[in-house]
């Protein structure tokens, strides 16, 4: 997801997208460990993802204040 995008959203937007993408995250870890996932790349995006959300999330709370 692009920063641009999530700039768009709203605050409790962010926060659901951020909540499912962490449990697809989890799902990815699981899928690690007993040897099932091929796209290994696919949880380095979510955590960039993640932290980009959360990022944002912070700024716009700091804005707010």
């Amino acid at each position: 997801m692009d920063a641009k995008e999530i700039r768009n959203l709203s605050a409790d937007q962010i926060k659901v997208k951020l909540t499912d993408t962490h449990e697809e995250l989890m799902k990815l870890r699981f899928q690690q460990v007993t040897g099932q996932l091929t796209d290994t790349s696919r949880l380095r995006t979510l955590r960039r993802d993640i932290a980009r959300m959360e990022t944002i999330l912070a700024q716009t709370q700091q804005a707010a204040k």
